[in-house]
C-alpha cells in the first residue's frame, strides 16, 4: 500500500535553527494518518526528543495524540498536560496539527515537520462503495478540488457559462474550480479516468457564491452541535413516511418467542393442546430482568418447541393456531384512570403487559419505571433517525393521544418534572401535530433537533436536548433523565386505558426491492416472509434483507423467523460486496463516533486478539452505531468485531 502520510520531520539542520534559543519545549507528535496501520508507536517523536537532547535542550515532557486536527478531542487531550515552567512548544504533524495546537496551547508553538503535498487519490476513498457522508470518495474523482465549495456556483455539473480568463463567470476574484480540476488531473495523469465517470446531478440554481460560501460556513460551524460525530446518511424515508397504517391479515398461525427481550426469557405457563385468547399471559418472566409474553389470537397451542428467531439464532416458542375469532381474555379489561393510579400500581400494569423498548433493546420497561435515582426529565426519543424506518413517525401522526396519554403516565410513575418529547426536523407533520396537542399541558413539550444519526441513542438525546453527559458505564438516570420509545410509550396507553398486553406493533416494510412498500400493524408472532409476501414480495437479484434499520439492523438469512417485540422494520436493499482493505489510519471513524472513542484500534486489537487492549480503550461504551463502520475508507466490518471484543471482555476475569 502507498504510503500517504502528510508530514516528515525537518532535517537536522533545519531542526537546529528552530531549536535555538529556544529550550523548555514540550515536544507533541501527531501519530501518523494515511499510511496503513501495522504500529502503534511512530519513531519520530522519539528520534526530535534525542536530537533535542544533543542540543543541549531542556524537556518538560512530551505526548503522542492520534490526529492532532481533531480538534474537539485534541483539546480534552491536552487539557492540563502542558506542564508549567513549559516555554516553548514543538509539533511534529501536518499544517493542520499545527494549527490546531497554536489554538489552544497559550505558548509560542512550533513547526518540527514538513508538510507533504502527496500525490494519488486525495481522500484515501479505498472502495467504490459510496456512503453518502463526506463526499471523499468524490474528491477522489476531482483531485481533491471539491466543486462545491470551490466553485462559485457551487456545480457538480450543469449549467455554466465557462470561465473567463481562467475566472468564474459569476466572481471574477476566484479561479476556475473546474479549470483547476482539469489541470490537476492532467498531471496526475487520471483525466480519461474523470472524463468516464457518470454524470452528477445537482440543483444548478445556487449561483450566488456569497450564499454557498455562508451556508459552506454554517454547515462547518454546526457539525458538532448538540453531541459530537455522527453521520447523516441517505434517509430513503420517502417509500413510506406519507404512507397511513395499515392493520395485517389475521395470521393463521404465530410463533411467539419466549425471549423478546434483554434478560432471562420467560417460562411458558400453556401447554399443548391448551386453548388460549387474545393477551393471554402465555409465559412468565423468569427473573428481575425479564417480560411476560401473551398470546395475539385466539386459538390453540400446537406446539411449545425451538425455533427460528432474528437476532438468537432459535429460541423456545409457542406455536397456536389461531380460530380466527380474536376472542379477548377476561383479564384484558381498562384500568383506573391515570389520576387514581399509584405509580407502584402503574409500574406493575406495564411489567404485567409484557412491554419492553421497542426501539429495538428489548429492555424491560417497568425496571426502567423504577429508577434508583430522581429524575427530573422524561425525554420521549421522538427521533427514528435510522434510515428507511418510519414506524414511530406513523405511531406519532396516528395515535398522537395515545402517545401524550403513555408519556404523561411515565412522568408520573418517575416523579419527573418535564416530559419532553423530541422529534428530528425531518418530520414537520408530527412536530406540527404534537405541539399542538402539548400546547395546553404545561409538564409537556416538543422539542425539535437537528436529523442526525445516530440522534435516538439515550445517551446521544440526553447531551442533545439536556446538555448532560452519561458517564461511562451509567445509566439515563445518573443524570436525572428517563428515556422512553414512541412506540413503546403507546403500548403503556394500551395497557392502561384498555388493558391489553404488549401483542402487536408497527412495522416499516421498505426499501428498493419491496414491490409494494408501507407501515403495517402486525401482531406479534407473524411469520416475516408471510409480511414480505403480502408487500408483493422482494425484487431484483442480490438483495440483503435485514431486520430493523441498514445501520443497527440484523440480517436475515432466513425470513421465516417471527415478528417480535422490538421488530420495528424489515427492509431489502442491494447486497454490498464490498471487499475489506486494510485501515489506512485515515481517522474518520474518529471524527463521527458519537461515544468519542478510537474504533480504529478495536479493528487492530480484534485481529490480535488483544481484548485488554480493547477494554482499556473503553469498548463497552460503543453503541454498536455503526456510524464507523458506515465511514471507513476501508470498509472493515467494524462492529463485527467489537461485538467480538465486547463479549470477550464479558468473559474476563
Amino acid at each position: 500500500m502507498e504510503n500517504y502520510t502528510k508530514y516528515k520531520l525537518k532535517s537536522n539542520d533545519e531542526l537546529s535553527s528552530l531549536l535555538e534559543g529556544k529550550d523548555q519545549l514540550f515536544l507533541i507528535a501527531c501519530n501518523k494518518c494515511f499510511k496503513e496501520f501495522e504500529t502503534l508507536d511512530e519513531p519520530d517523536c522519539e528520534e526530535l526528543e534525542r536530537f533535542a537532547l544533543q542540543q543541549g535542550k531542556t524537556l518538560t515532557g512530551s505526548a503522542k495524540i492520534d490526529f492532532l486536527c481533531n480538534k474537539v478531542q485534541t483539546e480534552r487531550k491536552l487539557e492540563g498536560l502542558i506542564p508549567e515552567g513549559t516555554e516553548h512548544v514543538i509539533v511534529l504533524s501536518c499544517g493542520l496539527g499545527v494549527q490546531t495546537v497554536a489554538g489552544m496551547a497559550g505558548k509560542p508553538v512550533y513547526a518540527a515537520a514538513n508538510s507533504l503535498n502527496y500525490r494519488g487519490h486525495h481522500g484515501m476513498a479505498l472502495t467504490k462503495k459510496s456512503c453518502g457522508a463526506c463526499a471523499q470518495c468524490y474528491l477522489n474523482v476531482t483531485g481533491g478540488i471539491c466543486p462545491v465549495v470551490d466553485c462559485s456556483k457551487s456545480l457538480l455539473n450543469g449549467q455554466c457559462g465557462g470561465a473567463k480568463n481562467g475566472k468564474c463567470e459569476v466572481d471574477s476574484s476566484k479561479d476556475c474550480a473546474w479549470e483547476k480540476i482539469y489541470e490537476r488531473l492532467s498531471k496526475q495523469g487520471r483525466l480519461a479516468e474523470f472524463l468516464a465517470q457518470p454524470v452528477q446531478m445537482r440543483d444548478f440554481s445556487k449561483i450566488n457564491h456569497k450564499v454557498i460560501q455562508e451556508y459552506v460556513s454554517s454547515v462547518r460551524e454546526n457539525r458538532f452541535a448538540g453531541y459530537y460525530g455522527g453521520v447523516h446518511p441517505l434517509e430513503h424515508k420517502e417509500f413510506t413516511e406519507e404512507l397511513p397504517l395499515q392493520r395485517f391479515p389475521e395470521p393463521e398461525v404465530v410463533v411467539i418467542p419466549l425471549s423478546m427481550h434483554a434478560g432471562a426469557p420467560a417460562n411458558p405457563v400453556v401447554e399443548v393442546g391448551d386453548t388460549v385468547k387474545v393477551g393471554q399471559k402465555i409465559g412468565e418472566s423468569a427473573g428481575f430482568i425479564s417480560s411476560p409474553v401473551h398470546s395475539s389470537v385466539s386459538g390453540t397451542v400446537t406446539a411449545i418447541e425451538v425455533h427460528k428467531h432474528a437476532t438468537r439464532g432459535e429460541c423456545l416458542s409457542v406455536v397456536i393456531r389461531s380460530d380466527g375469532k380474536n376472542t379477548l381474555d377476561e383479564a384484558v379489561k381498562p384500568h383506573k384512570d391515570l389520576d387514581s393510579l399509584t405509580p407502584d400500581e402503574i409500574v406493575e400494569i406495564v411489567k404485567e403487559a409484557g412491554i419492553v423498548g421497542m426501539g429495538g433493546a428489548g429492555f424491560p420497561t417497568s425496571v426502567k419505571l423504577k429508577p434508583p435515582k430522581p429524575i427530573d426529565t422524561v425525554l420521549l426519543n421522538g427521533c427514528e433517525c435510522e434510515p428507511y424506518l418510519t414506524a414511530d413517525h406513523r405511531v406519532l401522526l396516528e395515535f398522537a393521544d395515545d402517545v401524550i396519554f403513555g408519556l404523561k403516565a411515565i412522568v408520573k410513575t418517575v416523579g419527573a418534572e418535564k416530559g419532553l418529547i423530541v422529534i428530528e426536523d425531518n418530520k414537520p407533520d408530527a412536530i406540527e401535530l404534537l405541539t399542538a396537542k402539548t400546547a395546553d399541558i404545561p409538564e409537556l413539550d416538543v422539542v425539535t433537533a437537528k436529523t442526525k444519526y445516530p440522534q435516538g441513542a439515550e445517551k446521544m438525546l440526553i447531551k442533545r436536548v439536556m446538555k448532560r453527559q452519561v458517564p461511562s458505564g451509567g445509566l439515563p438516570a445518573d443524570v436525572g433523565c428517563v428515556v422512553s420509545n414512541i412506540s413503546t410509550t403507546k403500548a403503556i396507553s394500551d395497557a392502561i386505558q384498555k388493558g391489553m398486553p404488549l401483542i402487536e406493533r408497527v412495522v416499516t416494510v421498505t426499501g428498493e426491492h419491496v414491490k409494494r412498500p408501507g407501515n403495517y400493524i402486525v401482531k406479534i408472532g407473524t411469520n416475516t416472509k408471510d409480511l414480505i409476501d403480502y408487500c408483493g414480495g422482494i425484487t431484483g437479484e442480490d438483495v440483503t434483507v435485514k431486520a430493523g434499520g441498514p445501520m443497527m439492523g440484523f440480517v436475515l438469512g432466513d425470513t421465516n423467523v417471527p415478528i417480535m417485540k422490538g421488530s420495528n422494520g424489515i427492509i431489502a436493499v442491494d447486497t454490498d460486496h464490498t471487499a475489506e482493505q486494510p485501515c489506512i489510519k485515515c481517522g474518520r471513524c474518529v471524527d463521527v463516533c458519537p461515544m468519542e472513542l478510537s474504533p480504529l484500534y478495536y479493528a487492530k486489537y480484534a485481529d490480535e486478539e488483544n481484548w485488554q487492549g480493547m477494554k482499556e480503550k473503553n469498548v463497552m461504551d460503543c453503541l454498536e452505531c455503526r456510524c464507523c463502520e458506515y465511514i471507513c475508507s476501508s470498509k472493515i466490518p467494524l462492529v463485527t468485531k467489537i461485538k467480538a471484543g465486547k463479549n470477550a471482555v464479558r468473559g474476563m476475569k
